[in-house]
């Protein structure tokens, strides 16, 4: 299994799935092993996906600080697998709260970014985020699922600070866009694939810096395609255009009938859109 060690000597493994030009993925949770990813749909078939494992998930070690998992201290690893990899420019996609880590990775680091794909992502690192508003607004699209009245109750009490593990899971349908065997089996594994520790530090005090990043973000020289479900709360589609608006070379999707996972509710679609967006040579700009 390739691996290679950050800076403060944590080793770091990563999973390499397909074949074609290298796409760094970085997973969600937060603090989510990238095995929930599975090869996104199918888009191996168009590009050599590089599945990183964050520090303390999967695969990869445990640092020695607990403190690095803040998510803007993880950004030398991204950094770090870009100059492992011997790629001058990357191209990089991120799924939700992964979002806000390739965003100060590009605020970071501006000119080693090519493109990114952000997948029903989080931008908390720009400034905008999610609301409980935005949750109940979504949750309305799903009224007619059989499903609905039960997972509906565990949200009030998610919103009422009173939910007990149960409840958590119940919440589970409204991820997906269909509540079929797939998304059942995808969701359980969720508990065991997850850090707590390091997701309860990731958005810590001092992770973001919304207008500085939003400085960079204004002049970045890179393509980037934001991606919504259009059942998904995490962004809604508004908000999710609201975030394709601070960049000068962006493009706004919303997958009908997807969820939080886009790539399990339509694998096609969402191939055809991440693929698509890749794809797109431009003339006289180096690769």
């Amino acid at each position: 299994m390739p691996a290679f060690t950050a800076s403060d000597g944590t080793v770091l493994t990563y999973h390499l799935v397909g074949e074609g030009e290298p796409l760094l993925c970085i997973p969600g949770g937060p603090m989510r092993a990238s095995a929930y990813l599975g090869d996104l749909g199918g888009l191996s078939k168009q590009r050599r996906l590089v599945l990183l494992d964050l520090r303390g998930t999967g695969a990869s070690g445990l640092p020695d600080a607990p403190a690095t998992y803040r998510c803007d201290r993880q950004v030398d690893d991204i950094e770090g697998l870009r100059e492992h990899l011997g790629l001058e420019r990357v191209d990089v996609l991120a799924h939700s709260a992964g979002g806000d880590l390739v965003l100060l990775h590009a605020a970071r680091h501006p000119h080693r970014v090519r493109s990114l794909s952000l997948i029903t992502s989080r931008a908390r690192a720009l400034g905008i985020d999610f609301t409980e508003e935005h949750r109940r607004e979504a949750a309305l699209l799903r009224a007619a699922e059989p499903w609905f009245a039960s997972a509906q109750e565990a949200w009030e009490a998610v919103w009422a600070g009173s939910a007990t593990d149960a409840d958590w899971d119940a919440i589970s349908p409204f991820f997906y866009g269909r509540w079929d065997a797939a998304a059942q089996t995808h969701a359980a594994s969720e508990a065991a694939q997850s850090n707590a520790e390091a997701a309860e530090a990731y958005a810590a005090s001092g992770a973001f810096d919304p207008a500085a990043a939003r400085a960079v973000m204004a002049s970045l020289d890179a393509r980037v395609l934001v991606l919504a479900g259009a059942f998904d709360s995490g962004p809604l589609p508004r908000v999710a255009a609201a975030v394709a608006e601070l960049f000068p070379r962006a493009e706004l999707a919303v997958q009908r009938d997807a969820g939080h996972y886009p790539w399990l509710d339509d694998p096609l679609r969402f191939r055809d859109t991440v693929g698509g967006f890749l794809a797109q040579q431009e003339p006289g700009r180096p690769a």
